[in-house]
């Protein structure tokens, strides 16, 4: 069924709660396994219509933000969303105190059961209001940047389109490009300061309402992270910086050089070949078709995956206005479907939609029918990352269909952007962590925050001149900071796993996918770490995995380099 065939009705708190609220007592007073067994397919088939619901506004929200249906539509599940996640708590507390535990474990899953303690220890029904709260004010800040628009060059445009100015290959219209866009974050920043604010605030009173000593390990909980913890990502931050940021600093640098700079500025970094970064040579319709023939390539698997997506529309990559600036896969779990929004501008960030969120989508696809899939989904936002980013990689081997006589260009500037993203991605996790840390920090306190990691993470690189930016705001249009926090590390550590999926493709390509295919598949029924292991590859939280993965990437980016 095509994805805008899919029938939307709102699933109402009231509808369910009778059910859900009977289920639940089931649970509490069963007389054996049975009984919790039969109870909880009941609560997951509530389960699944109110996530399919919530997905499905969502996602035709996007499409247009100013929708006053669906505005109202996520508006009410911003509102009745923490009520609901406190049933689902309430459900995962009466599974880990029952006293069949050890049976149900047995028979379902330790991993599953491990989910569910920590889904206990990341809501409670004291933070609902705090949590409505949120809500509303993330839905603000979207509604926000998605109507924002800049005025370059006598045009008005989005964000998204911009962006394709912010990488040209002309240097002033990157400096021009980033100027308008300061200029443009500059005329709401108080809006901005606001709102982020306040975000800060109602986090850091829910956790402390909860007894958290701050929001950051309420976050983590939120997060269902079962596979690594803060203090195993602080040593990935040491590292990183140890590790990744002196290779990205003299490799930056070389290239600055290269391309003729000599003072390298913000709106230089995104650059990486002289005369600019490759285009796609294909339209949207060449974009999907070439895109098709690389899945069914690849494998069958991967081209029953595509030929499916294409077959149900769903994809939705033009860049309109009013329709939200990002990119990002969901999933329909009733009707067992994936969709994809892009914002499509005419540069290499159109084929990552064919790749990256094709990755994702692929990941629903394989786990579409694993048993726990609705409980543990295709795993933690690491393993989900890792499924994206490694598929970009994979896709490498058919690259020349999307960029002609520029694919090893494209291969060089991919490696070099994903390598250089550590570092930033890592910045954005460290500046979330002192925020929290620090609620009542001043705008410019947190602005000055900014700067400070900046300078620690991304040396060679100053936003000196730049109207705004230049006062450390760059962050305040990084909308994961404002809409979920500490999710970008999971990038980091995925992208550490995605390059040794890229070296191992280089020494047997058909191997390396097998073994891809079967990290996809498993998806949440085993943790990262242990997936990694299964794969041969070496876990981003150990010492000198990140020093390996830099060197092996940096001669690889030289062999590219001489191919130029």
């Amino acid at each position: 069924m095509k994805v805008s065939e899919l029938k939307y009705e709102r699933v109402s708190l009231e509808s369910i709660k009778d059910d859900f609220e009977g289920n639940l007592s089931i649970i509490k007073k069963a007389r054996s396994i049975d009984e919790v067994l039969k109870a909880r397919e009941e609560i997951l088939d509530i389960i699944k219509e109110f996530y399919t619901a919530q997905s499905l506004a969502y996602m035709r929200y996007t499409l247009n933000t100013v929708d006053e249906f669906y505005l109202k539509e996520i508006e009410y599940y911003d509102e009745v969303g923490p009520k609901f996640n406190n049933y689902l708590q309430q459900y995962a507390v009466a599974l880990i105190e029952s006293p069949f535990r050890a049976e149900l474990e047995k028979e379902l899953s330790p991993i599953l059961f491990k989910s569910y303690e920590v889904m206990s220890k990341s809501m409670s029904p004291e933070i609902i209001d705090e949590m409505v709260e949120e809500n509303r004010l993330t839905t603000e800040y979207s509604k926000l940047m998605s109507g924002m628009t800049f005025d370059f060059r006598g045009e008005e445009m989005p964000l998204s389109i911009l962006r394709k100015y912010m990488k040209d290959d002309d240097r002033q219209t990157r400096k021009e490009a980033y100027e308008v866009l300061g200029k443009g974050l500059e005329k709401h920043s108080e809006e901005l300061d606001s709102l982020f604010d306040k975000l800060v605030k109602v986090r850091d009173k829910m956790a402390k309402k909860m007894g958290y000593k701050n929001y950051i390990e309420l976050a983590y909980y939120r997060l269902g992270r079962i596979s690594f913890d803060q203090k195993m990502v602080e040593n990935f931050r040491n590292n990183v910086l140890q590790d990744i940021v002196p290779v990205v600093s003299r490799l930056k640098l070389e290239n600055a050089k290269r391309m003729g700079i000599a003072d390298f500025k913000l709106y230089d970094n995104d650059v990486y070949l002289p005369g600019g970064d490759p285009k796609p040579i294909l339209d949207k319709d060449g974009i999907f078709k070439a895109a098709q023939m690389m899945y069914h390539d690849m494998s069958e698997e991967t081209g029953r995956f595509f030929d499916m997506m294409l077959r149900n529309e769903a994809f939705d990559v033009e860049s309109r206005k009013n329709k939200w600036g990002g990119g990002y896969c969901t999933y329909f779990p009733k009707y067992k479907q994936p969709f994809i929004l892009a914002n499509f501008n005419g540069t290499s960030a159109d084929i990552d939609v064919v790749t990256h969120e094709a990755g994702h989508a692929f990941a629903d696809f394989m786990t579409k029918d694993n048993r726990f899939s609705l409980e543990l989904s295709v795993g933690g936002m690491e393993t989900a990352e890792t499924h994206s980013m490694s598929m970009e990689f994979f896709a490498e081997k058919y690259i020349d269909k999307f960029f002609g006589e520029d694919a090893v260009k494209y291969k060089y500037m991919h490696a070099f952007d994903a390598l250089s993203f550590i570092p930033y991605g890592t910045i954005v996790d460290y500046f979330q962590h002192i925020i929290y840390e620090n609620p009542d920090m001043t705008p410019a306190e947190r602005n000055e925050t900014w700067n400070r990691l900046e300078a620690e993470f991304r040396p060679y690189l100053s936003s000196e001149g730049i109207p705004y930016l230049s006062k450390g705001t760059r962050w305040q249009y990084q909308m994961h900071i404002y809409e979920s926090p500490f999710y970008y590390i999971d990038y980091c550590l995925a992208q550490v796993v995605a390059f040794e999926f890229l070296l191992e493709s280089l020494k047997d390509y058909d191997e390396a996918f097998r073994k891809y295919v079967r990290f996809v598949s498993k998806g949440g029924e085993a943790l990262f770490t242990d997936l990694i292991k299964e794969a041969g590859l070496v876990s981003p939280f150990e010492d000198g995995a990140l020093e390996d993965v830099a060197t092996r990437i940096e001669g690889l980016l030289n062999e590219l380099r001489a191919q130029i």
